[in-house]
């Protein structure tokens, strides 16, 4: 039997945000085993925690959507550390995990009263390719969009802190909520430019709440859309920063991000942008989470099934 959380991450609503699964104590299960869970699940993503391998870190998870194993998830970390805080009765801590793809990153558990919210330290931000025209057409035509939507200011270009996005800036959050994508197109686009995820944004023009509105696309790993997006968040942030979009002294920027209000599940996540050594920006991101269930539940490989020749 293994411990299984279902947890909505980036909010603090039941039934809003990004929902992940947790397995906690994974070791000993097999990647078939995982990937069948994770189909079951049916959640962009699940999480499998298991024990260290090594000095340099001190816990392992890795991540799997419906249909493949992933290196890195932003709203499955926070679901997995807000889980073992609540299976534990963690105090606050900064660890490390290492991922499936042997990433390593520090993670913090914040605890304010009954309050657990987890921080995620995504590193350094790494510039792909700024796309070109045609390559944005395509984009655009797959999305839904119309070169009239596209924001002035910043390029369509891939940026990954550990999970490549496409980056695409609209004029507007209403611009964002009345995409209709192609998933086929997408996917095969971005064979092309070399990114499985398209996280399309713009800035809302507020003084006071989120600063951007986005989605994320990324059917080509099972993921026709996903609610609230830690791994796009994050290349969004050192973005804006690289870019001039948003005020950012000394490269240093925090803001929130609010994604998901087209899917009916909205959540918020919490992004910070620092200059590292060499002034490149160095991302972490934060979230609430909430659990909508525990369960124990068996895991075991498929089962060939018999039947009776009738009901009893």
């Amino acid at each position: 039997m293994r411990t299984l959380y279902q947890v909505d991450a980036f909010t603090t609503t039941p039934f809003t945000g990004n929902p992940a699964g947790v397995v906690l104590a994974a070791d000993g299960l097999t990647d078939t085993q995982m990937q069948l869970v994770a189909r079951e699940l049916n959640n962009s993503e699940t999480a499998f925690v298991l024990p260290a391998d090594g000095p340099d870190h001190d816990v392992r998870v890795r991540f799997f959507t419906p249909t493949t194993e992933v290196p890195t998830c932003g709203h499955a970390t926070v679901a997995a550390h807000y889980a073992r805080a609540v299976e534990h009765g963690l105090a606050p801590c900064t660890l490390v995990q290492k991922t499936g793809g042997g990433l390593l990153q520090r993670v913090d558990v914040r605890v304010e009263g009954d309050r657990v919210r987890i921080g995620m330290h995504q590193g350094p931000a790494e510039f792909g390719p700024e796309l070109d025209r045609a390559q944005v057409g395509r984009v655009l035509r797959a999305l839904g969009a119309a070169p009239a939507d596209l924001a002035g200011g910043g390029p369509v270009q891939v940026v990954s802190t550990g999970h490549s996005k496409v980056l695409v800036g609209l004029r507007d959050p209403a611009a964002v909520d009345a995409l209709r994508p192609d998933p086929a197109a997408l996917v095969e686009v971005g064979r092309e430019v070399g990114s499985n995820g398209f996280f399309v944004f713009a800035l809302t023009g507020g003084d006071s709440g989120p600063l951007t509105w986005s989605r994320m696309f990324a059917p080509a790993i099972g993921i026709p859309e996903d609610p609230v997006t830690g791994n796009g968040h994050g290349p969004l942030g050192a973005y804006l920063v690289r870019h001039g979009l948003a005020p950012a002294p000394g490269g240093r920027l925090a803001f929130t991000g609010r994604q998901g209000v087209a899917m009916g599940r909205p959540g918020e996540v919490q992004v910070s942008v620092e200059p590292d050594g060499d002034g490149r920006p160095s991302v972490s991101i934060s979230g609430d989470a909430a659990v909508v269930f525990r369960a124990e539940v068996p895991v075991v490989g498929p089962v060939e099934l018999v039947l009776s020749p009738g009901c009893p």
